[in-house]
């Protein structure tokens, strides 16, 4: 059952819409309201009427599953947050009042987001290898070069690796899977917290401090989750810290998210210096992953990994994997988008290293991915994240065509730039749904199974 039929259907069971407490028949007012702005409303609101006649029925309850994703309703942040603070007001029945109006988007618990004036700031956690420059402001903190190792108090010792946390500004009005940036065909001459997901603090921590936030944040959250980003090529540390907050945002994640930025020439003129750098850093990914999950208590971690991020995250849980199993088996998922990685090296290398994870891996492809194909012409091979006649299917890996779903202007962004790649990650990581529990169409070939979005 999905996300919002769930809420739906507990909701009436706590007596909603008449008889249940405020703060749960808060949120199912809320539910409604954002329902009834699709075009296909009606339809969906005669099934939750219908339920609320018999909440048991599970035929009513499929119904009304098909007819959300008929209208699209599972696609709507506004819908899913108010589902998801709805759930969160059933695990605090003592609420008597519900959240102001300019908080319901906000999926995280209080002390990890806050709500200032129309925008909220989201807290993300960070390791990176960059050279850091204390002196500069917090978008230009870390540069683009490597690590020449850390004074004392960051780490211990000459360590390549700095930590800390950054505060990123989510616009009341954002969209999913935007990342909303000042534009000069607007007349944005600078940055608008309350129109743009900005950058709007960098704190470096040391190694003891850092970690000790992050457990605290882990054991806050339901599931005692988090998620770690490793972003791909052409990605400033700015850049990727407001990936992750708006990711974070997005997906409503309840747990730490946290990003790992080695050290991208932020530049498309770069590609071999950040092809150098991803190995240069994969080592560091490795050590940084083992320490994290062994210092977290994180029983629910998902990797992410982007494009040429991919390379360094897959090689570091295969190391995991091999050297310290039982340390491993903590990684719910890795999910992997646009991979830059030789396709064949992946199948009959990597992908065999990762079959003992929890779970399938999850790669996102796509045949339109243009930096994908200036990869393939300069190396000479197919990579990973291709689809069409290219496309990668292997034992272990549930491979997701995205073609069509990029809205970016590289069309090599599609994983967090289009609501449908998004909400599919959503019902990946809420309900660790299998590709066969989600709203995917199967299409199979005499290679095996991938999976597209339903249209």
């Amino acid at each position: 059952m999905d996300l919002i039929t769930s809420a739906v259907v507990a909701a009436i069971e706590h007596g909603a819409p008449g008889h249940a407490p405020e703060a749960v028949a808060a949120h199912y007012r809320q539910i409604r309201t954002a329902i009834a702005k699709f075009d296909g409303a009606a339809a969906v609101l005669a099934a939750i009427d219908a339920l609320e006649a018999d909440p048991g029925s599970v035929p009513l309850q499929l119904a009304l599953s098909a007819a959300l994703a008929t209208a699209k309703v599972p696609d709507d942040m506004e819908t899913l947050f108010a589902a998801q603070g709805l759930f969160d007001a059933l695990q605090r029945p003592s609420a008597a009042v519900p959240p102001a109006p300019d908080a319901v988007a906000v999926p995280a618990p209080a002390d990890k987001n806050a709500i200032v004036s129309n925008y909220a700031v989201v807290k993300v956690y960070f390791a990176t290898d960059r050279q850091r420059d204390v002196g500069k402001p917090p978008a230009r903190r870390f540069s683009g070069q490597r690590s020449t190792g850390m004074s004392s108090g960051n780490g211990g010792g000459d360590g390549p690796l700095s930590y800390g946390s950054c505060d990123i500004s989510i616009p009341r009005d954002h969209r999913m899977g935007q990342l909303e940036s000042p534009s000069l065909w607007r007349l944005e001459f600078r940055e608008d917290p309350a129109k743009h997901v900005v950058l709007l603090a960098a704190d470096v921590q040391d190694r003891e401090n850092f970690f000790a936030a992050l457990k605290t944040q882990v054991r806050a959250s339901a599931g005692k989750s988090a998620f770690v980003f490793v972003h791909g090529f052409n990605v400033s540390f700015e850049d990727a810290a407001r990936r992750t907050g708006q990711m974070a945002y997005d997906l409503g994640f309840d747990g730490a998210p946290v990003f790992y930025s080695w050290p991208s020439q932020g530049d498309i003129a770069g590609y071999t210096i950040d092809e150098n750098n991803i190995e240069w850093s994969t080592p560091h990914i490795t050590a940084f992953l083992a320490d994290f999950l062994a210092s977290t208590d994180a029983a629910q971690v998902y990797l992410v990994g982007h494009s040429m991020g991919s390379r360094g995250l897959t090689r570091a849980v295969a190391d995991l994997l091999a050297a310290q199993p039982l340390l491993a088996q903590k990684i719910t998922e890795v999910i992997l988008s646009a991979p830059d990685i030789d396709a064949a090296i992946f199948k009959h290398d990597i992908a065999p290293k990762l079959a003992g994870g929890r779970n399938p891996v999850t790669l996102y492809a796509s045949s339109q991915d243009l930096a994908l194909a200036a990869s393939k012409a300069v190396h000479g091979y197919p990579r990973a994240g291709d689809s069409g006649a290219g496309m990668l299917i292997v034992a272990g890996v549930e491979t997701i065509d995205a073609t069509g779903v990029d809205t970016s202007f590289m069309k090599h962004s599609y994983f967090a730039e289009k609501r449908s790649a998004l909400s599919d990650m959503f019902y990946l990581i809420r309900n660790n749904a299998r590709a066969d529990q989600r709203f995917l169409d199967p299409v199979d070939t005499p290679a095996g199974r991938y999976w597209t979005f339903k249209p």
